[in-house]
């Protein structure tokens, strides 16, 4: 068996007298989609941050394995080597999709400028490649030259994930991707999401509430409750026969709704 693409081992982080993360240990294999699920403060927003070095934790290490071989531990990156590996190797998908674009450029811009970090120049090149992006996350190619401002929430968060995906990053790291959208539009990027995560073969790293966008997208899946891994395993396995107690009152809140 191929090791894991990502490998964290005994991460902790505490807020004061609050354990946001408690000995957590997580892997991801090359096309695995994991999700991670619990309630608000659960420490699964903490991970994610943790896990793609926008926090530094306390104790504890995360491994990433490049598509050479080598292996880095991410928080002992310098600052240049890990921005570059956040706009190639790697992506980002906020919940709120205006963290992840740049407002003031145009659609086509918000694209082509990741495509630009890693080094496109060609401006026929980039336009192309917005194009068909704007095409493949169900935007009109006419709003190419459109303000992301003038776009409705869930075509901005369209838009976010077409700037995410353009340069093929390995590994993506979504945080509640369609939290605040209404359920028909939700229903409508769960769709997307996982038929371009198929198709690139891309892994994920899914914080969610929902337990209907993890059991749709995850074939893993890691339940948090007050900065622990209570339980974890096969998501099918998880939802259908949960182990632990609060598993089981998270999977029965969802049948009662």
């Amino acid at each position: 068996m191929s090791p894991p693409l990502l490998e964290a081992r005994g991460l902790s982080l505490r807020y004061g007298a609050v354990p946001a993360l408690d000995d957590v240990a997580l892997s991801i294999w090359p096309g695995e989609v994991v999700a991670i699920v619990g309630e608000s403060g659960s420490g699964k927003t903490t991970l994610l941050r943790v896990l793609s070095g926008l926090l530094r934790p306390e104790a504890g290490t995360v491994l990433y394995r490049a598509p050479a071989g080598a292996t880095h531990a991410v928080h002992d990156m310098g600052e240049a080597a890990l921005r570059r590996l956040q706009r190639t190797d790697w992506g980002f998908v906020h919940q709120n999709p205006r963290d992840g674009l740049r407002l003031g450029i145009s659609a086509g811009g918000n694209i082509g400028e990741r495509l630009m970090a890693t080094g496109a120049r060609h401006y026929g090149t980039i336009r192309g490649a917005a194009t068909e992006w704007l095409k493949r996350v169900e935007i009109d190619p006419a709003r190419i030259d459109g303000l992301p401002r003038t776009f409705s929430g869930g075509m901005q968060q369209r838009l976010q994930i077409a700037r995410t995906l353009v340069t093929h990053p390995r590994l993506v790291f979504m945080d509640e991707p369609t939290g605040g959208l209404d359920v028909s539009v939700q229903a409508r990027l769960l769709d997307l999401i996982r038929a371009l995560v198929a198709d690139l073969g891309l892994s994920v790293l899914l914080v969610t509430h929902d337990i209907a966008a993890a059991r749709l997208l995850a074939h893993r899946m890691l339940v948090m409750r007050q900065g622990r891994v209570v339980e974890e395993g096969l998501t099918d396995r998880v939802l259908d026969d949960p182990q632990h107690e609060y598993t089981q009152l998270l999977v029965a809140s969802v049948l009662a709704a």
